[in-house]
């Protein structure tokens, strides 16, 4: 990866998906030149075109989905009820990303320490396609409006192209190096998610193992992490039925927390909810409904609250715990 690669796409306004597909041609090739251009000899001539030059070959680095014809979509997926789902139509982000999403990865590893073994790093490529990049594709090609109006990123990148007023008075050269410099400044911000977005995958493949091996209280009930912020979710989701919360220490060291178990990731409904009378109560007030002196709050909608000690937290699990059955 440490050859000269020139990268091309064109020049004029930039999209999500032509700013994702070349920074991560850019993170996979550190050494490279970007050629902004619609001179079809120049694209010809580049050792990667995206989002321009009307072909589709990821072996002679071309990944264009404008030309007539183009129908490259994801594998189709089952869905519960056994029919087939058409899967989403790629965009040069997402064309990019299929074929060089592992070595952007790899390089990532690489550059952080990180040592990844081939299913790794597929899992990773998967998830950042199913949480990020297939949602600019669908953007790009009027699938959908994942997210209306500024808020979502493909939005927001297309802010960062130049407008009537910036280019007043300007000629061509200057304004096409204004608009190269907010594609670059566009590139390095996408890259910033989605190397965070790694790293946040990557975090959740080492604590796995953590979680796994981390003691149950009560019962089974409780699962307690000796450190705070790790993954826990999936992990306890797909192997853990009998957990109903999760005790950890917060981020500061000033008192440990007490989580519901979400039925699902990203639901708001739990396994099971914190007991109704502490609601929104903090301090005293916790601590007198609850008889746990060092009670610090309990969130109004039930998914967590506090305590200042490990005892103390776990006073509030048992207490938030149904009765077990006799036997």
């Amino acid at each position: 990866m440490t050859q000269n690669k020139t990268i091309a796409t064109h020049s004029g306004s930039f999209h999500a998906d032509d700013v994702f597909g070349v920074g991560v041609l850019m993170g996979v090739y550190p050494q490279h030149s970007l050629l902004r251009t619609r001179h079809p000899e120049k694209i010809e001539a580049a050792d990667f075109a995206v989002d321009v030059g009307g072909v589709w070959d990821a072996a002679r680095g071309r990944f264009d989905h404008h030309q007539r014809g183009f129908d490259g979509a994801r594998p189709a997926r089952a869905l519960a009820d056994g029919t087939l789902q058409a899967g989403v139509g790629y965009a040069s982000a997402g064309l990019v990303w299929s074929a060089h999403g592992a070595d952007y990865v790899t390089a990532w590893a690489q550059q952080h320490g990180q040592a990844l073994d081939d299913a790794a790093v597929a899992d990773i490529v998967s998830s950042i396609d199913h949480s990020l990049v297939q949602y600019l594709d669908i953007v790009d090609t009027g699938q959908g409006d994942v997210a209306p109006g500024i808020f979502g990123l493909s939005a927001l990148v297309a802010q960062l192209n130049t407008h009537w007023m910036e280019e007043q008075g300007l000629d061509v050269a200057s304004k096409a190096q204004l608009q190269e410099t907010r594609f670059r400044e566009a590139i390095a911000i996408v890259r910033r998610f989605l190397d965070h977005a790694i790293g946040k995958k990557v975090s959740q493949i080492r604590s796995a193992d953590i979680v796994r091996q981390s003691p149950r209280l009560l019962g089974g009930r409780v699962l307690h992490l000796n450190q705070g912020g790790m993954p826990w979710t999936r992990v306890v989701l797909d192997e853990m039925p009998d957990v109903l919360l999760v005790i950890y220490p917060d981020s500061d060291g000033n008192q440990y927390q007490l989580k519901t178990v979400p039925v699902e990731v990203g639901s708001f409904q739990s396994r099971l909810d914190l007991p109704a009378a502490w609601s929104g109560l903090r301090e005293q007030e916790l601590a007198a409904v609850t008889g746990v002196a060092d009670s610090v709050f309990c969130h109004l909608n039930l998914f967590i609250a506090g305590a200042r000690s490990l005892e103390g937290i776990t006073r509030l699990a048992e207490l938030a715990l149904p009765a077990t059955p006799s036997a």
